[in-house]
């Protein structure tokens, strides 16, 4: 199960994240997303659980929890959606 993790400290790193997700079981991937030219965490992570139970344990337990002064927001991620404005080879439509 695909897991989008939010309101992370800009230090955050994947390996953080292995450690707090893996105390709820097999965590196959996790990625923080960073700044291409600060390499600092965006806020916002995906991890990725083998098991689907063990996945929902996590989100349950870790969303609202403090890691870092910080209220973590944790929910299964939604499937990725077509940027609409990019659609078009980059340009907007226009009418």
């Amino acid at each position: 199960m695909n897991i989008y993790v939010s309101n992370l400290g800009y230090s955050f790193r994947d390996e953080d994240l292995m450690k707090i997700f893996g105390e709820y079981g097999n965590v196959s991937s996790a990625k923080v997303i960073t700044d291409k030219f600060t390499n600092r965490s965006k806020g916002f992570a995906f991890v990725e659980m083998t098991d689907k139970q063990c996945a929902e344990t996590a989100i349950r337990e870790l969303d609202g929890k403090m890691i870092e002064g910080r209220p973590l927001k944790v929910s299964e991620a939604r499937p990725r959606e077509e940027n609409k404005s990019r659609s078009n080879n980059g340009y907007a439509k226009r009418w």
